[in-house]
């Protein structure tokens, strides 16, 4: 077995053959699209969250909103219907981005998703479950946040979603 993707259940299975780049080719992988608003443990799916004083209808409106200094900037993107809305207007450049945006960019998606969690249990518990499999996302096109197409990426939301999994995990440990 190659890969097995859970969104809420384990399901298809990738042949290794076909996947001959895959640095990764015989390891379990938990994998998702961060951009799949059906998946909970995607940035894009709608789980309300308190942070920073305002409530956030996602994780991907609160990082959109936070490369910006211009309060009414983020204010516009908090209030988009969507998180695809929140992504387009997170891309202007007009106001400028934060300068310091990226050293930050990837400490703001963790904070985000570790307050989901926090406030969304079954999230949490989803996110626990995947125990100690490497968590892959699979966007063929963004070699940052996802894995490529080639899973050379960097993979930095897997990467957030396995850190925020351990820390839930040593709090768990800590309250037992």
């Amino acid at each position: 077995m190659y890969a097995k993707e859970l969104s809420g259940k384990l399901s298809e299975s990738l042949s290794p053959d076909s996947n001959m780049l895959f640095e990764h080719k015989n390891e379990e992988l938990f994998t998702l699209n961060r951009s799949d608003t059906q998946q909970p443990l995607s940035s894009y799916a709608l789980f309300a969250f308190e942070l920073d004083g305002a409530e956030w209808p996602s994780v991907e409106h609160y990082y959109q909103a936070m490369k910006f200094e211009d309060e009414a900037h983020r204010e516009k993107i908090r209030q988009a219907k969507t998180a695809e809305e929140a992504a387009k207007l997170g891309k202007s450049r007009k106001p400028k981005r934060r300068k310091d945006w990226k050293k930050t960019s990837t400490v703001v998606m963790t904070r985000g998703t570790y307050i989901k969690c926090r406030t969304h249990r079954d999230i949490a518990e989803q996110l626990l479950e995947t125990g100690e499999l490497r968590i892959a996302e699979l966007s063929g096109y963004d070699y940052f946040w996802g894995s490529g197409r080639d899973m050379r990426g960097k993979n930095n939301f897997g990467k957030v979603l396995m850190g925020v999994r351990d820390k839930l995990r040593s709090e768990r440990e800590q309250s037992a």
